[in-house]
């Protein structure tokens, strides 16, 4: 698999009045000292890369601002990527007015988390001068509907940061908030859930010339060059001479699309996703005719169900 693996962190426990128990947080010592490990260590920064390490301080519900400043500092002297959950549920806005003095985005700001080099998941509460940040300064957003609406945060306003040249992509979120990790689900709620927005937001089906709902290949093009772009990544994305050979086939030759190969692009999106039947990195198989070449799935599936197990036994 291609990685951006993200050192993740959080420093601001409970007893300092952030969200996450003392038991699980660190010292931002250790943090930073284990973040420049991690990229001395592992990090690619050649074209063509099968892992790269971004920093990745959790929230702001969960980092104080010094470690935000720290990590940028650092992340640009090594040139690598900075990525953190950012305005996504509306209690988010009022801790960080109260906690710091700013919204979210004016706290990015003001720890220095503004740049190319930057991208943020959710970004769900934002007002037009926000989205306008975003844009002058290169800021990146990784749209995650099935998340937003498994928790009921919102819907984000990819339209708009679309039309303002936002570089947008698609994401998850984790397993915890998402229940399946399927990217081509991702894909088509993506393009639904932006309908559904359009429609709350008074938008008539009717026949009118001006209407400008997300197709299926925008949807697709989030997934790809979206993607790529909000990773600050030029040599994937898209299938061109001279990139990598990164790409997914699946056969369309099956019930499941039956009635929609008129369009076999917008089949893809529009039509319940399925497994794909093939997947190459890098020109190489992951997955081939529906199964992992690499790993012994049924396997994993058994390991995974033993430690989730062990999880909730230990609780």
């Amino acid at each position: 698999m291609r990685i951006q693996a993200s050192r993740g962190s959080m420093s601001l426990g409970e007893s300092k009045g952030g969200l996450p128990p003392d038991s699980v947080v660190d010292t931002e010592e250790n943090i930073l000292r284990d973040s420049q490990r991690l990229i001395e260590r592992y990090h690619d920064p050649k074209a063509g890369a099968f892992v790269q390490i971004v920093l990745a301080p959790c929230s702001p519900f969960s980092v104080t601002g010094e470690l935000m400043k720290q990590s940028a500092k650092m992340a640009r002297e090594y040139a690598v990527h900075l990525h953190t959950h950012l305005a996504e549920t509306e209690d988010e806005q009022e801790f960080c007015l109260k906690k710091f003095g700013y919204r979210p985005v004016p706290y990015m700001q003001s720890v220095d988390w503004v740049g190319q080099d930057v991208w943020f998941a959710h970004a769900v509460y934002v007002d037009n001068e926000e989205v306008k940040t975003f844009a002058q300064y290169g800021c990146g957003v990784a749209h995650c509907p099935s998340s937003n609406m498994r928790l009921a945060s919102g819907i984000a306003p990819v339209k708009e940061y679309l039309a303002a040249g936002v570089k947008v992509g698609l994401g998850v979120d984790g397993s915890a908030s998402n229940d399946g990790s399927h990217l081509l689900g991702e894909v088509r709620q993506a393009m639904l859930l932006s309908r559904l927005k359009e429609g709350i937001s008074g938008f008539s089906l009717s026949n009118d010339p001006n209407r400008k709902l997300m197709t299926a290949r925008t949807a697709l093009e989030l997934a790809t060059r979206g993607g790529a772009a909000v990773l600050g990544r030029t040599d994937i994305g898209s299938l061109e001479a001279g990139k990598c050979a990164d790409f997914c086939a699946i056969n369309l030759n099956r019930l499941d699309y039956a009635g929609a190969l008129h369009d076999p692009v917008a089949a893809v999106v529009f039509c319940q996703p399925v497994r794909v039947d093939f997947t190459v990195a890098g020109g190489k198989f992951v997955v081939k005719e529906g199964q992992l070449v690499s790993i012994d799935e049924h396997k994993q599936v058994e390991k995974h169900n033993q430690a989730a197990k062990h999880l909730l036994e230990s609780r």
